[in-house]
């Protein structure tokens, strides 16, 4: 796993929205405009057709026609979809299964914190329960630290099932990096001094793509499985994130929980 993809490996030489200014930018909502929107161009240059699942139908209109003016010949769509909402989800799947389009890749971004669902707090729900998120759940912050690491649990215990009945899907997690991107919206405020120095010291937002990219598309990654990921390169986890039984326990509790 030598390659970085944070180094063009992948098509990372120029976001299409670069050309907003800050205020467009955060008018428009996370993740279509910042991550997502670096990742369906990168995905697109590569020739994936590209469904967008998005709460803002508004903002990924900007976004489809900004990737557009670049790729010409970019597949993409977006179809409505809000993580925390069960209803939504479930709505959002029929629909896809209804269009007959072939599911070859699944990328999936969590969300804020910011309140409670269904007496689960709402990160967790979104980013664990609906979509397999990326994060780091190392770090000392509690608001992410279960429902990343719950991510990690949740690709390993899906790849034992997959293996286990004979189906030939991976499923990794992984770590974009800390990014500069508007979710320090949902971040308690920070003065103007240290948000500097915190750009100065994080990843843009091709950086922040180029990991979920090169897990999606590069050739060496096609017969890994149940991995996680930080850098473009499989990384090492802490004991809990390879706990087996753990990561059991934890399938079945979110199975009783989407019910």
């Amino acid at each position: 796993m030598g390659h970085s993809a944070e180094k063009g490996l992948l098509g990372f030489h120029h976001h299409p929205l670069q050309s907003k200014s800050p205020k467009e930018l955060m008018e428009l909502e996370h993740p279509v405009v910042l991550i997502g929107a670096e990742t369906t161009r990168v995905l697109s240059l590569h020739g994936v057709h590209v469904i967008m699942g998005v709460k803002n139908m508004f903002a990924t209109k900007d976004v489809k026609e900004t990737i557009l003016k670049e790729i010409p010949s970019a597949k993409v769509d977006a179809m409505e979809l809000d993580l925390s909402s069960m209803e939504s989800v479930k709505k959002f799947a029929s629909d896809f299964k209804s269009s007959g389009l072939p599911l070859n890749i699944l990328v999936n971004y969590g969300i804020p914190f910011q309140a409670l669902y269904r007496q689960i707090e709402l990160q967790f729900a979104t980013n664990h329960l609906v979509f397999l998120s990326n994060g780091d759940y190392t770090r000392s912050d509690t608001k992410n630290l279960l429902s990343k690491l719950a991510n990690i649990l949740h690709a390993n215990e899906l790849t034992r099932r997959l293996k286990e009945d004979g189906v030939d899907i991976s499923a990794n997690s992984l770590h974009p990096g800390v990014i500069a991107s508007n979710l320090s919206r949902h971040i308690s405020p920070v003065n103007g001094l240290t948000k500097a120095i915190a750009r100065l010291l994080l990843k843009n937002v091709q950086q922040g793509a180029a990991t979920t990219c090169y897990v999606a598309l590069h050739p060496q990654v096609k017969e890994i499985s149940g991995k996680y990921f930080s850098a473009s390169n499989v990384a090492k986890t802490t004991s809990q994130g390879t706990d087996a039984d753990l990561a059991k326990k934890l399938w079945d509790f979110s199975m009783n929980l989407t019910k």
